[in-house]
């Protein structure tokens, strides 16, 4: 689309177009909005343009990262089938799904687990893009584009792996002495920011109820749909755990003024870190660190039971990633060439690398669940899953994973062993 302002000839994509359309038929529209426009929009949105997943796009999950993540996922997903009485249907509705990799490594996983447990699953992968409901191609996993939790009478899990950082959040200023929330809107024939006073008192009495005190100049990101998010994750269950991993802290970390004066919103293009929203509206990706304090205040007052809160790591390592790596690096002699055997260990080293998806958060919620420690927050191994993941097969990368040891995201610097040195040690079995 090509438009005229008073100095040039401008150029801006097709959300954006829609920006200046509601911006010129209604005003200044919030940044909440400006940001579900650019992400979600039909005709041009970020979400909506193509896949911005792995090599070709902006990032990478954990479940593209490496396998180990969704054998893993599934040994966690194993205990709560058990502690709800092994249900003939146990539903796992993933919302966010994205490609849907996780919903093609876990089942597999699952069935070496238990074929009771395999033959019970039912895997939905929900999300926003896609037509109609869809089968995969694997038995018991289908596929349905919706932005809601479009399900009732569940007894399961409902699951989601980076999904809340992408929600639209208000942004709001302290300024002045007063909170002010960031607006966008157009000037010189450009979209920019502009404080004005807050669209609705919601966003003062969440920072109220946090007990948060903005300082002078300090920004911050609210998301008031968690409230509805909540809801609507506690109508679609009967019986069952929401398991939710994200990047993101408890709110007395995330809104300090001296460690995220700015807050925390970022945007990326190109695997690059631009932080510059008002620009490529609908070509880049836009997120921001989830509030877990109110993640967990929403559930409560929908009715779901804080169960447990912790890193990424250390729940993956709570649940035998150090035994499955022992796997994968002990894979030699024709097995694996070193140069899968190194890819694959870089995978899952990322899972759990401290100040990159190691540090992301893992909150289990329940909803008439009974007592039981789950193995993802217990600080001791149980003989139980020990024997579980001995019967496991070494999850090892396929071809549509990432490879991150070629791929384009820096990496710290591998350790290898000094056999690795003589290609002649990985010949393969000798005769």
């Amino acid at each position: 689309m090509i438009v005229s302002d008073e100095t040039s000839q401008a150029s801006f994509t097709a959300a954006e177009g829609e920006i200046r359309r509601r911006i010129s038929n209604h005003g200044a529209v919030t940044f909440a909005e400006f940001m579900d426009v650019a992400l979600y929009w039909p005709d041009g949105g970020y979400y909506s343009a193509g896949d911005p997943f792995g090599p070709a796009g902006d990032y990478y999950t954990s479940p593209m990262a490496h396998p180990a993540f969704g054998a893993l996922i599934a040994l966690q997903l194993f205990q709560m089938w058990r502690l709800l009485e092994r249900p003939a249907r146990f539903s796992v509705v993933e919302l966010g799904a994205g490609n849907g990799m996780l919903g093609r490594d876990l089942p597999g996983f699952s069935e070496e687990i238990s074929r009771d447990f395999r033959t019970a699953l039912r895997y939905v992968c929900v999300d926003r893009r896609g037509g109609k409901e869809a089968e995969t191609g694997i038995a018991g996993v289908s596929r349905v584009a919706s932005s809601t939790v479009p399900f009732r009478g569940l007894t399961g899990c409902v699951l989601s792996n980076e999904y809340l950082d992408a929600f639209p959040v208000h942004l709001v200023e302290h300024s002045g002495g007063r909170l002010r929330e960031v607006f966008v809107t157009v000037e010189g024939g450009k979209l920019v920011e502009a404080l004005e006073e807050p669209s609705t008192p919601l966003l003062a009495d969440r920072l109220s109820d946090l007990g948060v005190a903005l300082e002078e100049g300090q920004r911050v990101e609210i998301n008031l749909s968690l409230g509805e998010w909540a809801r609507s994750v506690v109508a679609s269950l009967d019986r069952g755990y929401v398991l939710t991993v994200d990047y993101g802290r408890l709110a007395e970390d995330l809104y300090s003024s001296r460690a995220r004066p700015r807050g925390t919103l970022t945007t990326f293009y190109h695997h690059t870190q631009t932080d510059a929203p008002l620009r490529r509206v609908g070509q880049q990706d836009m997120s921001a660190q989830v509030d877990f304090s109110s993640v967990m205040r929403a559930g409560e007052a929908a009715g779901l039971g804080t169960l447990g809160f912790t890193a990424q790591g250390r729940f993956l390592e709570s649940l035998g990633w150090e035994r499955l790596r022992e796997r994968v690096a002990g894979l030699r002699h024709g097995m694996l060439s070193l140069h899968e055997r190194r890819a694959n260990l870089s995978g899952m080293e990322d899972l759990v690398r401290s100040g990159g998806l190691g540090d992301f958060k893992v909150l289990i919620q329940g909803k008439n669940v009974p007592a039981g420690e789950l193995w993802g927050l217990a600080s001791g191994m149980p003989d139980e899953l020990g024997r579980l993941l001995d019967g496991l097969p070494a999850p090892l990368l396929g071809e549509e994973h990432i490879r991150l040891a070629e791929g384009r995201w820096p990496r710290p610097e591998q350790e290898f062993e000094l056999m690795e040195l003589w290609p002649g040690e990985d010949a393969g079995p000798q005769s």
